[in-house]
């Protein structure tokens, strides 16, 4: 089942409309109790500018065929930031993509060398839905041993989700969880037609209460940049800012690279398990040319 646009964006206005408060925007409050949170739709529309029918056909999604003035004008009173008016504007209006089932991604020879040559930054490429692609050596020190995984457990949502190990990892799991909702909720309105993200949502809402009340708060985010502390088993504390770049030629696939402070007790700590990890390899080489004994 690929995602139903029409209810995915009444959803996401009405939970946009919640976290407005009148008062902050200087509208009168007539002294009365409201039945919901936030906005009513007429106060939304009054903002807007535009009329409160127009409005209502549009959260309740009988048509997909806005102008971008009126998605404007809403995105504008909403204050939505550009993830979010990216994700309206994907919902609300004619979808122009493809209903071909989407083609296995694959990632270059080069940029597997370019992995390989970063032997002292953590780095892997995560294509559609979180799937993680290709990784360096440290990488896999760092989070997990991707390669002894079955491909279909080489996913981050996954990982993070249902895996106890990746719980213990990050310092902050449960706004480790609320990015991974917010990433795949944004990838999901990129290809509407994709069955593949619906099922991963429906598999991830049913076995983990955390994405499922994360999944529920209708946020919106790209991977960007941005920091993770990590609780590693053996080095420690490991404070890691994060960049992604995006493939000019695959949208799809980005590249996520790990920094460190320098000077910082994470820097060490990273270099200490750049050292393990390399002395693991060689162990694993050794054990590969070596005869029986």
């Amino acid at each position: 089942m690929a995602l139903d646009r029409r209810a995915e964006l009444g959803e996401f206005l009405r939970s946009r409309r919640a976290r407005l408060r009148p008062e902050e925007l200087g509208l009168p409050d007539y002294g009365g109790r409201r039945r919901v949170p936030g906005l009513r739709r007429e106060e939304l529309a009054r903002l807007a500018g535009v009329s409160v029918d127009h409005y209502v056909r549009l959260e309740q999604g009988r048509t997909l065929h806005f102008s971008e003035e009126v998605l404007d004008a809403v995105a504008r009173a909403l204050r939505l930031n550009p993830d979010e008016r990216e994700h309206l504007f994907r919902l609300a209006r004619p979808w122009t993509g493809t209903d071909a089932p989407a083609a296995p991604q694959t990632v270059r020879p080069g940029l597997r060398r370019l992995l390989d040559a970063a032997s002292d930054v953590p780095a892997y490429i995560v294509g559609r839905d979180t799937d993680v692609l290709a990784w360096n050596r440290l990488a896999a020190t760092l989070i997990t041993d991707f390669g002894a995984l079955p491909p279909e457990r080489r996913n981050l949502a996954r990982l993070v989700c249902q895996d106890e190990g990746m719980r213990a990892l990050y310092a902050d799991w449960p706004g480790k969880i609320a990015d991974i909702a917010a990433y795949l909720r944004l990838d999901a309105s990129r290809h509407p037609d994709d069955p593949r993200t619906a099922a991963l949502v429906e598999e991830l809402s049913a076995t983990s209460p955390e994405f499922r009340a994360a999944w529920a708060e209708h946020q919106v985010k790209d991977k960007t940049h941005g920091r993770y502390v990590y609780l590693h088993p053996v080095v420690g504390r490991l404070d890691l800012s994060y960049e992604t770049l995006r493939l000019p030629d695959d949208p799809d696939q980005a590249l996520i690279a790990h920094t460190v402070e320098e000077g910082s007790a994470s820097e060490a700590a990273l270099r200490l398990l750049a050292t393990l990890s390399q002395q693991e390899a060689a162990q694993a080489v050794r054990g590969v040319t070596s005869p029986d004994s």
